[in-house]
């Protein structure tokens, strides 16, 4: 088994934890020395980083697991912000935003497809914003992109690690976008989870739950 993440900071954390602490250690002992999990993840990179990441995937990798979209949903933030006089309105300014967005998400699993492995996808989880405004209205824009990404899955059959649900605790974050310990750890062990256990043959499923 070989695993590779890729996509951004919340697969490759480990600026913001102990080295023990980050997805990819963690992962590395709830698979054994018998695999391999390499990371392609950089912290800060877009949807289209992670199609330059895919590229790099190396010969004899098995399973990929993509984390995308938090930071190009976080350079929109200030769209939430402008005025608007109706609901109406409001909604026509995020439109374009998760228009957007779904362009280049799919682009980016249409490359992933392109690769003959087994893909699990995550979702963006909530910001811890402390504003509680600005928290409440990023987290209700994100539902938008997260339904993106939840729908391409089902259409393409793969399984989703939900982290909106995984992420249920103050101390999963390291701060207000970064996975701590914690949080890492909840990641690492769905992951461990769904490429012993998922039928990837089989319809797309949804994990939310580290047990």
């Amino acid at each position: 088994m070989h695993l590779v993440l890729l996509g951004d900071s919340i697969l490759d954390n480990g600026a913001y934890v102990e080295p023990a602490g980050s997805v990819l250690e963690q992962l590395q002992q709830e698979v054994g020395s018998s695999a391999q999990v390499s990371l392609l993840a950089r912290d800060g990179a877009l949807i289209a980083g992670t199609i330059e990441q895919l590229g790099r995937v190396p010969r004899g990798a098995t399973h990929l697991v993509v984390s995308a979209g938090g930071n190009d949903a976080l350079r929109h933030t200030g769209v939430l912000l402008e005025r608007a006089t109706s609901v109406a309105q409001a909604l026509s300014k995020i439109e374009p935003v998760r228009d957007g967005f779904a362009k280049g998400y799919r682009a980016m699993l249409d490359t992933a497809a392109g690769l003959p492995l087994p893909i699990a996808l995550c979702t963006i989880y909530d910001v811890q914003f402390d504003d509680p405004v600005q928290r409440r209205m990023s987290n209700l824009a994100l539902g938008l992109l997260n339904d993106v990404i939840t729908r391409e899955a089902v259409r393409r059959r793969w399984p989703v690690i939900d982290l909106r649900v995984l992420f249920d605790a103050p101390g999963d974050y390291a701060n207000a976008i970064e996975p701590s310990a914690a949080g890492a750890g909840k990641i690492a062990l769905t992951t461990a989870q769904i490429v012993r256990n998922h039928d990837f043959a089989g319809p797309s499923a949804f994990y939310g739950g580290a047990r």
